[in-house]
């Protein structure tokens, strides 16, 4: 189920769909291969938004969609893309010929990433399979009301949910997979993988994808 989804680092995260490659949020791209159709952003953070990791995917015909509220910074800073769409929350979207939904990623109490910013989670649609990638986020309310059959969640703590928090979350949402992001490296340590592993659940299957 999950041999078209690549961890990279933080939330680098390349998934192929309907015979495409989307990425979200390139983060220090080692290779340049140059097949992003679509590229989407969760949030303006330097980890998140990296110019140099997205002109290493993208080529000339990738579309790259952001939040509003970053859409003229991504102009700026990536004007190397011709075809940059702002997205707000809750909304159903088709570009290059793959369907998401985007929903808000937030902090419940943490300063770091406030719901007033328009930071963004995505669900991919493809086949008949939803991939949830949750983005910087805390355990809020809208992505414990997620139904999907594969979750990318954020482990790392400080800026986001952490170990237990996630686990939490999985074992509420109960996706056939769950895959931990965020971690490792800007935060978290390498072995929060194994403690997420441990405390999620049954049925759902944890898979380590990042490489250290």
């Amino acid at each position: 189920m999950t041999d078209n989804i690549y961890v990279y680092k933080q939330n680098s995260i390349r998934i192929k769909a309907e015979g495409k490659f989307v990425y979200i949020d390139p983060f220090e791209m080692v290779n340049s291969p140059h097949d992003a159709a679509l590229i989407l952003i969760t949030h303006d953070h330097y980890d998140h938004f990296d110019p140099k990791s997205i002109e290493k995917v993208a080529n000339k015909n990738t579309i790259l969609a952001v939040p509003e509220k970053m859409l003229e910074k991504a102009k700026k800073e990536v004007s190397f893309i011709e075809r940059i769409e702002p997205l707000i929350s809750q909304e159903e979207k088709e570009l290059a010929g793959i369907k998401f939904e985007t929903l808000p990623a937030y902090n419940n109490l943490k300063p770091f990433h406030p719901k007033s910013a328009g930071w963004l989670g995505y669900i991919i649609c493809t086949g008949d399979k939803r991939i949830y990638i949750a983005g910087d986020t805390d355990a809020t309310k809208e992505a414990e009301a997620v139904t999907c059959d594969v979750a990318l969640v954020p482990i790392g703590g400080t800026y986001t949910m952490n170990v237990k928090a996630a686990a939490d979350l999985i074992n509420k949402i109960k996706p056939s997979v769950a895959i931990p992001v965020h971690y490792g490296s800007v935060v978290g340590s390498p072995s929060d993988g194994e403690e997420f592993k441990k405390l999620v659940q049954a049925p759902t299957q944890v898979e380590l994808k990042i490489r250290f």
